[in-house]
């Protein structure tokens, strides 16, 4: 036999209370409270179906604790209102203000009986409704509003780590192999994170290929090391056995972290502080993790005992392929040191200025696009920078001026398999970087 569901009946006096509770009680499992605040308390402990509440009562009325409930758990909770008075507007307010229905004191059984059934039978809808209004359509996860609120409950006074999550590449997957295996790309990650989180966490996907999560009551940057490392083994794995087994998209995840309290007990601190974290390791490879720290770079100036450590401080995160993506600031140390270093050993660079322009699509977005293109098809030695709005920079290691064609024809022939790059004009100005 299947559990009554549960009805919460308010009101403060005790004969109304009763006599609701006999006339529901053969059907539906009721439990009574004598006033709004009591009946606040009695949610959080029975988490009840749905309320029947008296709508004048001393201290806190019933709008009053309505309000104060769908503020506290984010959500439409049924509540049905009684009353004795007559002939004013609160049956007008109290369905506009959200109430499923109203009934008048004193009511038939059988009245009351009927409405109640009514709202229990349209109660799956009901709740339908609020987990469509939670969740992320696509994914199942919670929606970046959902997300946001849940988070910053339990950020208020607890501790952990808040993960910003993002799909290293994924607009390549798009753009190549189409939006529909790009759905299931997001979808099987989605899944892997799922997995990897306790069911006391909190994981959303707050847009696109961008994804968060709240770790509670845990501080340890092992356990973030290995669920990045996991992520990332994971989803490559899978997007070889849906794409194809050569396909070379340096797809992965990168997650930038915060700890709560100690960067913050707010989710809007919080969430600025991991995005940092998470553009220090988009800026430095990807396929990683960095936990946001405030004086991380005086740490780093503390003294080291052996050569491995400083290797380990100064060297790229290992597994990274493709040529290296870094800011401009960067790539103008490298670009002067080259110049110093060609005219001494004559090594062969060349420099690349890639212009675009377009008229269809944000110049920006092109210029992005292009530099992930880019990274794919140099070596590991050549650098990427990107410049402004509209340019990308490239430093090729070792070409002569006969044969830096190559790599050029290599970075149009993929580029122009892309559908963006219908969308633009890419100009090209190439020079060996000494003369």
């Amino acid at each position: 036999m299947m559990d009554k569901r549960r009805i919460l009946v308010v009101d403060d006096e005790s004969i109304f209370c009763k006599q609701t509770q006999r006339i529901l009680s053969d059907k539906y499992d009721v439990i009574t409270a004598d006033s709004g605040k009591a009946a606040i308390e009695l949610y959080e402990k029975t988490k009840p179906d749905m309320i029947l509440s008296d709508l004048m009562m001393p201290g806190m009325d019933g709008f009053e604790m309505m309000d104060a409930l769908r503020q506290m758990y984010n959500f439409v909770i049924p509540v049905m209102f009684m009353t004795g008075v007559s002939g004013d507007d609160s049956e007008e307010k109290s369905l506009t203000t959200g109430a499923v229905d109203y009934i008048r004191k004193p009511f038939k059984s059988d009245v009351l009986l009927r409405r109640v059934d009514n709202i229990m039978d349209n109660l799956g809808q009901i709740q339908g409704l609020r987990k469509a209004a939670e969740n992320d359509p696509m994914t199942g996860l919670y929606n970046k509003t959902t997300s946001a609120s849940k988070i910053d409950e339990l950020v208020k006074n607890g501790n952990g780590i808040l993960m910003m999550i993002d799909l290293d590449s994924f607009k390549l997957v798009n753009d190549i192999y189409g939006h529909e295996k790009g759905d299931l790309i997001l979808l099987k990650f989605s899944e892997i994170l799922k997995s990897v989180m306790r069911s006391t966490d909190i994981v959303g996907r707050i847009g696109g290929d961008e994804f968060i999560a709240f770790c509670q009551n845990t501080k340890d940057e092992r356990m973030l090391k290995e669920r990045c490392e996991f992520l990332n083994r994971k989803i490559l794995s899978y997007a070889k056995e849906c794409l194809s087994e050569d396909m070379n998209i340096p797809l992965g995840c990168s997650i930038g972290a915060c700890i709560c309290p100690d960067e913050g007990n707010d989710y809007a601190t919080l969430f600025k502080k991991a995005d940092l974290a998470l553009y220090e390791v988009k800026q430095n490879g990807k396929h990683g993790f960095s936990i946001y720290k405030q004086t991380a770079e005086n740490s780093s100036e503390k003294e080291i005992a052996s050569s491995f450590e400083i290797r380990k401080i100064l060297g790229e995160r290992e597994g990274q392929k493709g040529a290296y993506v870094i800011p401009i600031d960067m790539f103008k140390n490298v670009f002067r040191f080259l110049i110093r270093f060609e005219r001494n050993y004559a090594f062969g660079v060349h420099f690349l200025i890639f212009t675009f322009e377009s008229s269809q699509k944000p110049v920006n977005e092109c210029v992005d696009e292009f530099v992930e293109t880019m990274s794919s098809c140099l070596r590991g030695s050549d650098v990427i920078t990107k410049y402004g709005s509209d340019k990308a920079l490239t430093l090729l290691m070792k070409a002569s001026t006969e044969d830096y064609q190559i790599p050029v024809d290599r970075i149009m022939g993929k580029w122009n398999e892309l559908q963006i790059s219908k969308e633009s004009i890419v100009k090209l100005d190439a020079e060996k970087l000494f003369i």
